[in-house]
């Protein structure tokens, strides 16, 4: 019989790679909240469901004959209540997994809404699988792509240290594979690529790729803050990005974990290979 799995974040960097990446086995539901929208968006046989973190009243239709679902928090909301109630719903509608997209070294920061999120997904008792995502590639082509593309910098407060980068497209066939074969149940795994680079570097990749050069500035954290605030990025998440890059400047992003390697069952993308692959981003 063929299981259905429900996407969310389906129109995102990294929902949108799940939903590429699923079998032809399994049928995706991706929700939604503009399904008209969103099928301008992609290009997919699967269907659409519509769906709102905010609408509680979207959560027992998304679910309805779902066996197992992805879940990405969108980076504007950290209320737990609101994952709490939809984690309450897929549990009352006999959800089988629930494969949650967190954060590399989550597990040592108990404040971070996706450690409350993995927190309260344990005690609902359904099976999980979390992926602690490292640094992704993709932030450069999209929270960092204006400073690229118009300044020729990679603005980013991050000190000296180094990154082990994953390409969004690694996690999205990480996800569709845990989710559709055995054996990742209750398992936790720390997503990361096999290579790690400080921004200067990655600023030296940048200008051997691209017909410009491009700087790494090293901004302190009150002007990075400051600019994201000015673009119009809530509160909120800016300051969750100066913790990230802040816990990066101190070394905790700097560790190579294998676990993509051995899903994947290939060395994961390379961040040169990627700013080929999206060079015309920032042009």
């Amino acid at each position: 019989m063929t299981e259905t799995i429900l996407i969310t974040g389906a129109t995102g960097n990294v929902g949108t790679e799940v939903v590429r990446a699923l079998p032809d086995s399994v049928q995706g539901r991706l929700a939604v909240r503009d399904v008209r929208k969103a099928q301008s968006q992609i290009d997919t046989v699967h269907d659409f469901v519509p769906f709102d973190f905010l609408d509680s009243h979207t959560f027992a239709p998304a679910l309805r004959d779902v066996d197992r679902v992805f879940l990405v928090r969108p980076p504007q909301l950290a209320d737990i209540a609101i994952f709490e109630a939809f984690i309450n719903v897929a549990s009352e509608c006999g959800i089988k997994q629930i494969v949650f997209l967190s954060l590399q070294g989550i597990e040592r920061v108990s404040f971070v809404p996706h450690a409350k999120i993995e927190k309260a997904i344990i005690a609902s008792g359904i099976p999980f699988t979390f992926l602690r995502a490292g640094f992704f590639m993709q932030n450069l082509d999209t929270t960092h792509r204006q400073d690229i593309a118009e300044k020729h910098d990679v603005f980013v407060p991050a000190g000296n240290s180094k990154t082990a980068f994953i390409d969004v497209r690694d996690i999205g066939a990480v996800a569709a594979r845990v989710l559709t074969t055995p054996g990742h149940e209750n398992r936790a795994y720390t997503l990361t690529g096999m290579e790690l680079l400080n921004y200067h570097e990655v600023a030296k990749l940048f200008s051997d790729v691209l017909p410009f050069t491009v700087t790494y500035s090293d901004p302190n954290l009150l002007h990075f803050a400051w600019r994201f605030w000015r673009r119009g990025i809530p509160l909120g998440q800016v300051l969750v990005m100066c913790f990230l890059y802040t816990m990066t400047r101190f070394g905790q992003a700097a560790k190579i974990h294998d676990d993509a390697e051995k899903l994947l069952g290939r060395p994961p993308i390379k961040i040169r290979q990627y700013i080929e692959d999206y060079q015309q981003v920032w042009h």
